[in-house]
């Protein structure tokens, strides 16, 4: 290997390496924001999922999910070929003799890799929030971050079947946060609201989160996670074509994600008569789904419209769906599944390789996998461990009953 060729490998596996670790700081972000939108007494819980599933994915992916995914997928294949690990590092002779297709560490490829299944799981915690059983929830996180996410990953970036039809998702609007949020509502369904959250008359009560402030600097730390995201999915740096790549995704995610605080903002505005934090919050992380599918090929400018849309759709999300009685104390659903399906589409706007045919069949195929084996193991769980808590302790709080202790034990319960 020439010493140009080393130091390119070096700098692209160091790039990928830093970027794997920007969006492993999403996870705090995910865990801030949803501790400050669940009530004081379930902040604990909430706090120890997002620990916990973290752990679980990494050690998942490990032993099944990347081999799922990339291992043994045939070029077209709707089934990937089963393995176990990450397979053997590269070796200089193979870096070099790949003509520049290996530039980076098949190790850095696992940890970019591992954050994004991570970032999947934790749509679903917040979603089930505050009436899910602990035990219950981490049972499903070992498969969704073992099997289910790993399985639809391969027919797109495993080079499946998706990827043969000309579906495009540059960094994981639908591999990932559709993804996320199927789950996510399966979950939902099987759950049912929150005690208290709709009266007999089919009238909705607002159940405000304990600390807002919290989940703004949730929110903040996501938009930040972001930018590795987006920018660690153009997976090399090492020339002027792609540093000037990674800065054009940089540009367009921080556009769009600004396009969607101030739509969503404005939308609440016109809706509600006041500026509603929760909804720029969402708003904020909408525009950043829309963007996710492509944030290369849009100009800056079209970055931005993309980020109005998503945030005036998840605004009117939230609304409708709290209206079908489908309870998502964060707006999860909305904000990774619905405009999940925005951003998958608004690829067509600006990259002439994708097709209207492409990605409908990678929505259906992706939304419809996920929704029915998460659904199917949320049923098994249901029927077997149970997946809600008892009436009593969804009124004591999940931090009691789960895990024995309080965030705020000197507050009054809420």
């Amino acid at each position: 290997m020439n010493g140009l060729q080393e130091t390119q490998y070096a700098i692209d596996t160091f790039y990928f390496l830093v970027m794997g670790a920007l969006v492993m700081f999403m996870a705090p972000g995910f865990a801030m924001l949803e501790a400050g939108l669940v009530r004081a007494k379930n902040t604990a819980e909430i706090l120890t999922k997002n620990v916990a599933l973290f752990a679980i994915a990494c050690i998942m992916y490990l032993f099944f999910g990347y081999a799922l995914m990339y291992g043994n997928v045939t070029e077209g294949a709707w089934i990937p070929g089963f393995g176990m690990g990450i397979g053997a590092e590269n070796t200089a002779a193979e870096v070099l003799a790949s003509g520049g297709d290996t530039y980076y560490s098949a190790r850095s490829d696992y940890f970019f890799q591992v954050v994004f299944v991570a970032t999947a799981m934790s749509i679903v915690s917040g979603a089930v929030a505050e009436r899910m059983k602990l035990w219950a929830f981490l049972a499903f996180a070992v498969v969704m971050t073992g099997f289910i996410y790993p399985i639809q990953g391969s027919w797109s970036w495993g080079g499946g079947a998706l990827a043969a039809a000309g579906f495009s998702d540059f960094a994981g609007s639908g591999i990932v946060h559709m993804c996320g949020a199927a789950a996510a509502l399966a979950g939902v369904l099987m759950l049912g609201p929150r005690a208290g959250k709709y009266g007999e008359d089919g009238s909705s009560r607002a159940i405000p989160g304990a600390n807002m402030p919290l989940a703004t600097l949730g929110t903040f730390i996501l938009w930040f996670g972001w930018f590795g995201f987006n920018g660690g999915s153009e997976l090399k740096l090492s020339n002027v074509d792609e540093a000037n790549a990674v800065a054009q995704v940089f540009v367009n995610t921080n556009l769009a994600a600004c396009g969607g605080v101030v739509a969503a903002l404005l939308t609440a505005r016109a809706l509600f008569g006041k500026a509603d934090l929760t909804m720029a919050l969402n708003g904020a992380l909408a525009g950043l789904v829309s963007i996710t599918a492509d944030p290369l090929s849009p100009s800056a400018e079209l970055s931005v419209l993309v980020g109005l849309i998503g945030g005036v759709l998840v605004v009117f999300s939230i609304v409708g769906l709290d209206r079908l009685k489908i309870d998502d104390p964060v707006g999860a659903i909305s904000v990774h599944g619905v405009v999940g399906i925005w951003g998958l589409m608004a690829v067509l706007l600006s990259n002439g390789d994708a097709s209207l045919g492409g990605q409908l069949f990678g929505i259906a195929a992706i939304f419809g996998w996920t929704f029915l084996a998460s659904l199917a193991i949320w049923s098994i769980l249901k029927f077997t461990m149970g997946i809600r808590v008892s009436q009593e302790e969804e009124y004591e709080g999940t931090d009691i009953s789960e895990c024995g202790l309080e965030a705020y034990p000197e507050f009054t319960k809420s």
